[in-house]
C-alpha cells in the first residue's frame, strides 16, 4: 500500500469505478491533487463497472461505432416506458444530451469502442460497446488517472463521512484493520448502492431478498450511503427498486456479471414452481425489457422461475454460461428441473393451443402473439412442440439498488437545510434521482458518465 498521506488533499473520490474514474480525471485535469479511495482489493477494483459492456448515446448522426441517429425525445421516451413516467425530466434530459459529448471524451482518455453483436441485442444505433469490455474501460481511467497523478488507495473502506456546519472536512477510513482519518477540501461519493448488504435488502423487501443473487461487486454495501442519510442527506429513490434481471440460478452469491444473464426469456414461456405462466414474456425488445424480470421472478414463490423452450428457440438468442437441462419430453425436463410434469404439460398444452399463425422475427416486435389466455404473449409466440426441450432455472439477480443521494444538475448533494458546500455524488449512489423503477440497457454507464464528469468539474472549481 501506497503511504497514505492524512491531509493536503483537493479531491478526495470515494468509489473507483466508472463515475469515480471519471470525477477523478476531471478534477485532475485541473491540477487538483486527487486521491481514490475504493473498497475493494486491486484485482478487484472498479465496482459494477467491471461488468458492463455498453453506453448508451445519443447522436444526431454517425459518431464513432454507432450508426443512424439516435436523438433526445426518442431516447427520452424510451426512458420513459422503462421507468413508467417515474424519473426527474430536467435531469434526465440533461444526461441524455451530454452523453453524445461523453463518447468523444471517453475515447480521448483511452476508452476504445466496437461496433455492437448482431441478433438479439439490435443495439447499433443506441449503444456503443466498449471493446475488452468493462474492465477493458476500468483499467483505460485507471491508467490515464495515474498518469494524471491521482493517488488511489484499495482495501479502504469508508466508514465515515465527517461533516461539520455543512460542510465536509475529512473522511474516517478502514485500511487494513486500521481507521485513518483523512482530509480534504471536497469529496465525490461515487461509492454505489446497497445491494451487496443483504440485511439491508432483507430491511426493504423482507426475507425474500435473502435469495437473491447479487451480479455486481461485493463490495457495495453501502456504508456511506447510510452514513449521509443517517446525517441529513436527502434521500431519492425507493429502497426496493433496483436494476434486477433474470439469471441462471446455478449463478455465484456474488459477482456473478454478466455472463449469467439468461437473454432467452422472450423466445420462452416462464413459469414458476408450480408449473403457471404469471407475465407476458414478449411485451418488448429485450433492450427494453430484460431488467424487469428480476423483479417479477422475486415476486413468485421461493423467488424463483423457469424458462422454457423447444429446438426451434435454441439459436436465437445468446447462450448462457451454463448449459440448459434437457429433454426429449416435457415430463422429463419437468422432472429435471423439479417440477410437476402434468402441471408444466397442461401449461404448454394451453399456451401451444392459443398460438396463431404468423411470422417469426427474432431481432424485431413480430406480434406474433397467442389469443385467449391470461397472461397473454403479445410477440415471439410459437408453439413449444419441437424436441428436445430446454430449461433453465431463474433467479433475481440484482445489479444495483436505486435508493440513493439527492443531487441537483451540478451533482451536489442536497440536504433538508439546502446543499452541502463541498460534497458531490456520482454513479450508482445518486441514480435512483433519474431511474425510478426499471432500466434501460446501457444507461447506468449513461449517468455515471456524466454526472461523474460535472462531478470531477464542480469539485476542482470549489477548490480553485
Amino acid at each position: 500500500m501506497m503511504e497514505l498521506e492524512s491531509s493536503g488533499w483537493d479531491v478526495i473520490v470515494a468509489g473507483g469505478g466508472n463515475a469515480g474514474l471519471c470525477a477523478a480525471i476531471e478534477a485532475a485535469e485541473t491540477g487538483a491533487r486527487v486521491l481514490i479511495l475504493d473498497a475493494a482489493p486491486k484485482p478487484y477494483r472498479g465496482g459494477n463497472s467491471r461488468h458492463t459492456r455498453n453506453f448508451r448515446c445519443m447522436h444526431r448522426g454517425p459518431l464513432s461505432v454507432l450508426t443512424g441517429s439516435y436523438g433526445e425525445e426518442e431516447y427520452y421516451d424510451d426512458l420513459l416506458r422503462v421507468t413508467k413516467g417515474k424519473t426527474d425530466e430536467d435531469l434526465a434530459r440533461m444526461t441524455i444530451r451530454m452523453s453524445e459529448e461523453c463518447l468523444p471524451w471517453m475515447e480521448a482518455h483511452g476508452v476504445r469502442f466496437q461496433p455492437s453483436l448482431s441478433g438479439t441485442l439490435s443495439l447499433s444505433r443506441t449503444n456503443a460497446f466498449f471493446l475488452g469490455g468493462g474492465k477493458a474501460l476500468v483499467n483505460a481511467y485507471y491508467n490515464t488517472a495515474e498518469d494524471l497523478g491521482v493517488s488511489v488507495v484499495y482495501d479502504a473502506s469508508v466508514g465515515h463521512v465527517v461533516i461539520e456546519n455543512g460542510r465536509f472536512t475529512g473522511l474516517e477510513v478502514d485500511i487494513s484493520g486500521k481507521t485513518h482519518l483523512i482530509e480534504g477540501q471536497a469529496l465525490v461519493i461515487a461509492s454505489g448502492g446497497f445491494q451487496a448488504n443483504t440485511d439491508w435488502l432483507a430491511e426493504a423487501w423482507g426475507p425474500a431478498a435473502r435469495n437473491f443473487l447479487i451480479r455486481g461487486t461485493p463490495y457495495n454495501r453501502g456504508r456511506i450511503l447510510r452514513d449521509m442519510l443517517d446525517q441529513g442527506a436527502e434521500s431519492v429513490g425507493d429502497p426496493t427498486q433496483c436494476h434486477a434481471v433474470a439469471i441462471d440460478g446455478r449463478a455465484a452469491q456474488f459477482d456473478a456479471g454478466i455472463v449469467t444473464r439468461l437473454d432467452c426469456v422472450p423466445f420462452s414461456i416462464v413459469v414458476n414452481r408450480d408449473g403457471q405462466r404469471f407475465y407476458n414474456e414478449g411485451e418488448d425488445v429485450w433492450p427494453k425489457r430484460y431488467a424487469i424480470w428480476g423483479r417479477i421472478v422475486a415476486a413468485q414463490p421461493e423467488q424463483v422461475g423457469y424458462a422454457i423452450i423447444d429446438s426451434k428457440a435454441v439459436n436465437d438468442f445468446m447462450p448462457s454460461v451454463f448449459p440448459p437441462e434437457t429433454a426429449d419430453t416435457i415430463e422429463g425436463l419437468a422432472q429435471k428441473l423439479g417440477l410437476a410434469g402434468n402441471a408444466l404439460a397442461e401449461t404448454i398444452r394451453e399456451y401451444n393451443a392459443a398460438c396463431r399463425p404468423g411470422t417469426f422475427d427474432g431481432t424485431d416486435l413480430d406480434r406474433l402473439s397467442t389469443q385467449g389466455i391470461e397472461p397473454p404473449k403479445t410477440n415471439w409466440a410459437r408453439p413449444i412442440d419441437t424436441p428436445p426441450y430446454f430449461g433453465y432455472e431463474l433467479r433475481p439477480g440484482v445489479t444495483f439498488t436505486y435508493l440513493g443521494l439527492r443531487v441537483d444538475r451540478t451533482a451536489q448533494v442536497q440536504t433538508g437545510n439546502g446543499p452541502l458546500s463541498n460534497v458531490w455524488a456520482a454513479g450508482e449512489t445518486m441514480a435512483g434521482s433519474i431511474l425510478g423503477e426499471g432500466y434501460l440497457a446501457g444507461f447506468g454507464m449513461t449517468i455515471g458518465t456524466v454526472f461523474g464528469r460535472i462531478a470531477g468539474q464542480e469539485a476542482a472549481k470549489y477548490v480553485a
